[in-house]
């Protein structure tokens, strides 16, 4: 092994070339080596903050480079599980985007695979990396707003273009798996708890696809509710409500894309305080702790038992609507 992690990605992805290559090229430990594309003209935009990228025509091609320690996967949903599988087996670390699987029984088999092989597989699950997000749930243990009785999240965007992968059912598309994970995994992660029973699930679907969707949950010690859709306006707000105060994220999801990260704490009798955190990036954190549980044996914080729960709860938002 190098003293750094050498990356290399499986494709070209919009998102790859926008934000998580430049952050794998960026975070301490590691360094994007590699791109497998057929196109020159998409290779040339990541070659341009990764001088000496090595450009590769096919996955299997860059699997098979030895000077490769870990992939990164942006594919497609559906394509998650096979690419995750194949890496492994070519000794790669990998981390995948999300959802790394579409059903929770599905972490299982990766989660073993992970375990036979001794390499770190884990979910592209940034937000638990932000420090905004450390710091609410040190918040909410030390009791800033009292024993917690509510959690509401929003998540929306607009998207009805249907040659989108977010669109396709066949790629594992829709809102859920899209931005589910995030209202449902940043409430699991703060808390700390599971959801006991989900009490209602409206969705919206369109060509196959869930394209809204409004969910309660009763979890052991609070009452939840949120939505997702990916055909409103761009909205992202998580509320968590306790006896003596509040304590609201008001850019929970895309900090320094939709706004300022921002956690504010209303704590009655008209006391506010706000804590920001403008300079933080959640992908390079998320990296550098990739990079860590590589190189130093460290545990990895969002390990694929978490991001198998939050799919859990997403199976269980579809089984209620069905």
């Amino acid at each position: 092994m190098s003293r750094h992690v050498r990356w290399g990605i499986l494709g070209a992805a919009k998102f790859a070339r926008e934000h998580m290559g430049p952050a794998l090229h960026a975070a301490r430990g590691g360094e994007l080596a590699a791109l497998a594309t057929s196109s020159a003209e998409k290779a040339a935009p990541f070659a341009a903050f990764a001088p000496g990228l090595r450009v590769h025509d096919s996955y299997d091609a860059l699997l098979a480079d030895p000077e490769i320690d870990a992939v990164y996967i942006p594919l497609p949903n559906a394509l998650h599980v096979d690419w995750t599988f194949k890496a492994l087996d070519a000794g790669k670390h990998v981390f995948c985007e999300k959802p790394l699987a579409l059903r929770a029984e599905d972490f299982d088999a990766v989660i073993a695979k992970r375990d036979t092989t001794g390499l770190l597989a884990a979910e592209a699950y940034m937000i638990v990396h932000h420090p905004q997000w450390q710091r609410a749930k040190a918040l909410l243990k030390e009791g800033a707003i009292g024993p917690l009785q509510e959690v509401t999240a929003q998540f929306s965007f607009f998207n009805d273009d249907t040659h989108n992968i977010r669109n396709q059912s066949e790629m594992g598309g829709g809102a859920l798996p899209d931005i589910g994970v995030y209202i449902f995994g940043g409430a699991r992660f703060v808390t700390g708890e599971e959801p006991e029973v989900i009490l209602s699930s409206d969705i919206d679907w369109a060509h196959e696809v869930d394209t809204r969707a409004h969910v309660t949950a009763r979890f052991p010690t609070f009452h939840y509710s949120g939505y997702v859709s990916t055909r409103m306006a761009p909205y992202q707000r998580v509320t968590f409500h306790g006896e003596t105060g509040v304590m609201t994220l008001q850019t929970p999801f895309n900090a320094q894309v939709f706004g300022e990260a921002v956690i504010e704490l209303e704590l009655g009798g008209g006391v506010r305080r706000q804590e920001r955190f403008p300079a933080a990036n959640h992908y390079v954190l998320q990296n550098e702790a990739f990079n860590r549980s590589v190189l130093e044996g460290a545990a990895y914080p969002c390990p694929l038992e978490f991001s198998r729960g939050t799919q859990a709860m997403i199976d269980m938002v579809y089984a209620k609507a069905r």
